[in-house]
């Protein structure tokens, strides 16, 4: 089973998105571009590399270049267990 997004961010994955240059298969001269987004562990990016691989291998518009960023969304000072709950009538 999948992990959920909250699973995902405590255990430290981050948004990356990617913006992904490829050149068109019948028109060599003309760039178009691809966002991708999905959680994943920087400094390595196992899940981007591994669509970068299924990118280069299965579709035929050959990669120009990609731009980057990630952003942890959830940092250890952010989170904090809460023990009970007050409610005033």
């Amino acid at each position: 089973m999948p992990m959920s997004e909250t699973e995902l961010l405590l255990k430290g994955y981050g948004l990356t998105t990617a913006e992904i240059f490829y050149r068109m298969p019948d028109y060599q001269n003309v760039l178009n571009t691809f966002v991708w987004q999905e959680y994943d562990l920087a400094p390595d990016h196992p899940r981007l590399f591994e669509f970068i691989e299924f990118w280069q291998d299965s579709i035929e518009g050959p990669l120009h270049s990609i731009r980057y960023s990630h952003r942890t969304m959830l940092s250890s000072g952010e989170w904090r267990s809460v023990v009970g709950e007050l409610t005033y009538h």
